[in-house]
């Protein structure tokens, strides 16, 4: 049980600080999520909002369970 707490946690935190990574590169590059409609800038800050949630859901899951090397095969 506590294993699965854990990689929840893990996912949830990875997800939120990428995405927040995401917008915050968005809001450098002039990109506003939370533009009125659907513009182009606002549709490329969402782009990046997912993109950079999806790349750190995948960060923290390498971080918590790396996969094995040769080397520690017995």
């Amino acid at each position: 049980m506590k294993h699965l707490l854990a990689q929840g946690l893990g996912d949830a935190i990875g997800f939120v600080v990428g995405a927040l990574l995401g917008f915050f590169v968005g809001q450098l590059l002039g990109c506003d999520v939370f533009d009125e409609g659907y513009s182009t800038r606002s549709m490329v800050g969402i782009a990046l909002v997912g993109l950079g949630g999806g790349m750190g859901l995948q960060a923290a899951r390498r971080w918590l369970h790396p996969e094995p090397s040769d080397t520690d095969v017995p």
